[in-house]
């Protein structure tokens, strides 16, 4: 496909929409305007909320869901292009330039022949030079680990030490303790609050109170919420929830 007639564009996603797993033979950038989008891979899940983008190389099979009605603007990156930006599925903080460059790309037609291709040029520019944020979730491998994963998956408020969940999939805690660091780079408490965070996220795009969703994923202390909402997000709850609110006007 040319570069000036890649696909690129914009619409308004319902809340829960799906795209089912696919995969492009060029890159794929995906940013949420207003709303939230996940996207994920074998590899795992990743989120992106408004101020932040996805980045899927080529040949990586992945699917979509979006949460809250979604402004949801797609750029492809011709494969040429591709080898700029990392190899692996990630996420990136969206600066002002960079939230400029991918609007213009999505809200009009070339004007000028070249104009897409040198927008691009910017957007791998920036993302190039920022630092991935990615809000991945590992997804396990090991039985064991899946099983104490599809747990929390079903109910991530769920309050139960990782000895309680061992003894339901069958395994010691020592076992699944390494096998969490082994396995999946992370702890089991920094992969649970991650996986709560996700949900976290979906909650608030879909309008829900801060306080409302810290207690329904597993927080009954709202400043040890807010604490750990902000190490991995960036920014509060109640600032995130705002720019939502902006976003969307």
């Amino acid at each position: 496909m040319p570069p000036s007639t890649a696909l690129r564009g914009g619409a308004w996603i319902p809340h829960g929409f799906r795209f089912e797993p696919h995969s492009h033979s060029d890159g794929q950038l995906v940013y949420a305007a207003a709303g939230a989008l996940a996207t994920t891979t074998e590899r795992g899940t990743w989120v992106a909320p408004a101020h932040r983008v996805t980045w899927t190389p080529p040949g990586f099979e992945h699917a979509h869901r979006f949460y809250g009605t979604t402004d949801a603007r797609l750029v492809t990156v011709p494969v040429d292009l591709c080898d700029e930006l990392v190899a692996h599925p990630s996420v990136f903080a969206v600066g002002p330039l960079l939230r400029e460059a991918l609007l213009a790309l999505t809200d009009r037609a070339e004007a000028r022949p070249g104009a897409v291709r040198r927008l691009l040029a910017v957007v791998i520019d920036e993302l190039a030079t920022t630092p991935e944020q990615s809000l991945h979730l590992p997804e396990p491998h090991d039985d064991r680990l899946r099983a104490v994963a599809e747990l929390l998956h079903a109910d991530p408020g769920r309050s139960a030490t990782l000895a309680e969940l061992g003894r339901a999939a069958g395994a010691s805690e020592r076992t699944l303790s390494r096998l969490f660091h082994a396995e999946l780079g992370m702890s089991f408490h920094r992969w649970r609050t991650t996986l709560r965070i996700h949900h976290v996220l979906a909650q608030l795009s879909k309008g829900r109170s801060v306080t409302d969703t810290a207690m329904e994923c597993g927080w009954s202390n709202p400043s040890s919420f807010i604490d750990a909402f902000t190490e991995i997000v960036g920014q509060t709850p109640g600032r995130y929830q705002a720019d939502l609110r902006n976003h969307s006007r």
